[in-house]
């Protein structure tokens, strides 16, 4: 654990406490061995865990209700992300547009600044098109770049 501790750049009390919900959740197994504990990971629940995941009607209930209450957000979100949660199409209508990069804007809910690499690789995820998706952010207030040095953070930070 403190080997694991020095690589994340973490205290181990922090690497155990959440190596012990892991094993609670049983993703992880833990055994005594001394004055430690040796973890180790459980292939199997994880792999059955990944697969109750990639049930189609179970990712697209985790894209549409994702923390959205709205029924014409949900409906945006249902029209336009796949089963796997990414973008089919970019829509035209600004209402649906804002609903959709408010919900890519969920991609950044940790500290920026991020530079271009960082931003394009975590829009990726959503959609190839990132530059679009980009420009939409910061055009909608949703980011905010600095001229010249490339960094991005949320508008509101």
């Amino acid at each position: 654990m403190e080997e694991l501790a020095t690589i994340l750049d973490l205290r181990a009390s922090t690497v155990s406490h959440h190596l012990a919900k892991l094993a609670a959740s049983g993703l992880v197994r833990g055994a005594p061995d001394g004055h430690h504990h040796v973890y180790s990971l459980d292939l199997d629940a994880l792999q059955s865990r990944a697969r109750a995941l990639l049930v189609d009607e179970e990712l697209r209930g985790l894209a549409d209700v994702e923390g959205t209450h709205d029924p014409f957000e949900k409906k945006v979100l249902e029209t336009f992300l796949d089963a796997e949660g990414r973008l089919k199409q970019i829509p035209l209508k600004r209402k649906k547009l804002d609903v959709i990069l408010r919900h890519a804007l969920r991609l950044f809910e940790d500290d920026g600044p991020w530079d271009e690499r960082e931003v394009n690789r975590r829009l990726k995820g959503l959609s190839d098109d990132t530059a679009t998706l980009r420009r939409g952010m910061i055009d909608h207030g949703l980011l905010k770049r600095v001229k010249g040095g490339g960094a991005y953070w949320r508008a509101d930070f």
